[in-house]
């Protein structure tokens, strides 16, 4: 995490400018406000700096694991900064899209770099009339196929990731599948 920072120039403006000019005559007091400076400059720092942090393309990368934490702490303690900062935007996604097949393809594609073909067993519709069929199949079904390169030195360990991301992501009651597809 961040800590504090040394060497930082002082605030353009001193706290102490701003007292009311009753204040301005007793040393203690300017010296205390004056204090706050080298605290507050730290803070004034991160400010002026704040779309950097913003943007993952510049933040520091403690600050884009954090981030990647709270979105998925499992894809975050696997991966290292580049790859969580180049798919921060999917792991986004697999969070407001947990459980459906958005939020699953978007996992799979943060944790391996990869597109998966991710397939359910459900559908959506309407009938006009009520007690009609219900879409696609009756029992629930989630299958997962990865296309792994042929020069991937441990297919087996990214299936491994795949199967733990997807079971963390997928719906309680729906059994998953995963695979390795034919590249």
């Amino acid at each position: 995490m961040r800590g504090a920072t040394g060497g930082l120039a002082p605030p353009a403006t001193s706290l102490v400018e701003g007292l009311p000019e009753a204040f301005l005559g007793s040393d203690f007091t300017t010296g205390l406000v004056a204090a706050f400076d080298d605290v507050i400059g730290s803070v004034g720092a991160t400010l002026d700096d704040l779309d950097a942090y913003l943007d993952p393309r510049y933040a520091p990368d403690d600050f884009v694991r954090w981030v990647a934490s709270w979105l998925s702490p499992a894809i975050a303690a696997r991966r290292d900064a580049e790859h969580l900062r180049a798919h921060l935007g999917d792991l986004r996604r697999a969070l407001v899209g947990r459980g459906t097949l958005d939020g699953v393809t978007a996992a799979v594609r943060a944790c391996t770099g990869l597109d998966p073909d991710v397939r359910d067993s459900g559908g959506v519709s309407w009938s006009k009339r009520p007690q009609g069929a219900f879409p696609g199949r009756s029992a629930p079904l989630l299958e997962v196929d990865v296309r792994i390169s042929a020069d991937e030195p441990d297919p087996d360990a990214v299936l491994d990731l795949v199967r733990f991301v997807v079971d963390d992501l997928r719906p309680a009651h729906v059994p998953a599948t995963v695979r390795r597809a034919p590249a």
